[in-house]
């Protein structure tokens, strides 16, 4: 049985990916304030936790003065405060926030964690892929390794990344034709991806969705060959898969949404915003009633972000794992060696 973090001898072995975690967190604190974002630091109970139709969170009573009683949720991410502070007049945004996902454990996940999101009013989302080519570097510099490393797996951080669309990812590493499951209207073809699905050995459920079957896909296929060698930035999500991001201006099966690979891990999470508060409000309702009917349960909306939303600037923003960066970064066996006092 593995000895308890805080014992004298587990400490000592983790001891040097803490410190590596440190000074890899103030060098990127450093690096956002030299180009002129200022640090956020949202608060962690909010009225929705967030609409993604698979994120759980953890929920709480707050009871006011008067005793009268209220639910509360552990944000999944700072996105909705960071936004509104963008509705409100910011323009380049940074948060280290700690937030909170139940129903994930594992050798990459955590129930709590620490997120790193920033925000850039005004610039594109390719300055986020920028972004995220500087950080790689950056963490193996501090780090003092030539290679990011998961288990078996390898990743050059001062490589170019590759950059695929998912379509393509899906031709490459999967021989799925996956736009052709998608209509112009953002409507899809489970039966048509089903096929697919089953013709390249997958064992789809009659009763699996368009998404629970990309999901399967990509988990199976695409993503273990992700990040190999050097980064891989999988861009243009489809529209269904990208509920909080712009649609692509010349192809409106797809979205301005991308994520970062190194190693077979995903990273970090980016997107050209969407800022309609109408089409938001339209998609969260349809993540919530698929929550409703795989789950039992949904969230509420946050009214006030979605007035918010009207305010906000065209904007591009990104949500990476930090603790996952460091994992990569020291070779860690799993993220709970790279947190300061992981929960028990």
């Amino acid at each position: 049985m593995t000895d308890p973090w805080w014992t004298p001898a587990r400490h000592e072995t983790r001891r040097p990916l803490l410190l590596a975690r440190n000074r890899l967190q103030s060098a990127l604190r450093a690096w956002f304030d030299d180009m002129g974002f200022l640090e956020a630091d949202p608060s962690a109970l909010q009225t929705s936790p967030g609409n993604e139709a698979h994120l759980h969170a953890f929920s709480t009573t707050a009871i006011g003065n008067d005793g009268g009683t209220r639910t509360l949720h552990l944000h999944t991410s700072p996105e909705f405060a960071l936004k509104k502070l963008l509705a409100a007049g910011e323009t380049r945004l940074f948060s280290f926030s700690h937030v909170w996902r139940n129903r994930e454990r594992g050798p990459l996940h955590h129930p709590e964690f620490t997120m790193l999101e920033w925000y850039r009013a005004g610039d594109p989302y390719d300055a986020l892929m920028q972004d995220c080519a500087a950080i790689l570097r950056m963490a193996a510099e501090v780090a003092g390794t030539p290679v990011l490393r998961w288990r078996d797996a390898t990743c050059d951080p001062f490589a170019p990344p590759e950059r695929l669309s998912v379509a393509e990812a899906f031709d490459i590493h999967a021989d799925v034709d996956l736009l052709s499951t998608i209509r112009d209207d953002g409507t899809t073809d489970a039966d048509l991806l089903r096929e697919q699905a089953a013709a390249i050995g997958l064992r789809p459920s009659a009763d699996d969705t368009w998404s629970d079957l990309l999901a399967k896909i990509l988990t199976a296929h695409v993503e273990p060959n992700l990040g190999h060698g050097r980064p891989t930035i999988l861009d243009r999500y489809p529209s269904p898969e990208a509920a909080l991001a712009r649609k692509a201006p010349d192809d409106p099966r797809v979205a301005e949404r991308f994520e970062l690979y190194a190693c077979g891990v995903e990273l970090a999470n980016g997107f050209g915003e969407l800022t309609d508060p109408e089409e938001q409000r339209r998609r969260f309702i349809a993540e919530m009633d698929e929550k409703q009917r795989v789950y039992g349960e949904r969230y509420p909306l946050d009214e006030d972000f979605l007035s918010a939303l009207a305010h906000m600037p065209p904007a591009s923003g990104i949500a990476l794992g930090f603790d996952r960066l460091v994992v990569l970064a020291t070779g860690a066996p799993r993220i709970d060696e790279v947190l300061w006092a992981p929960v028990p």
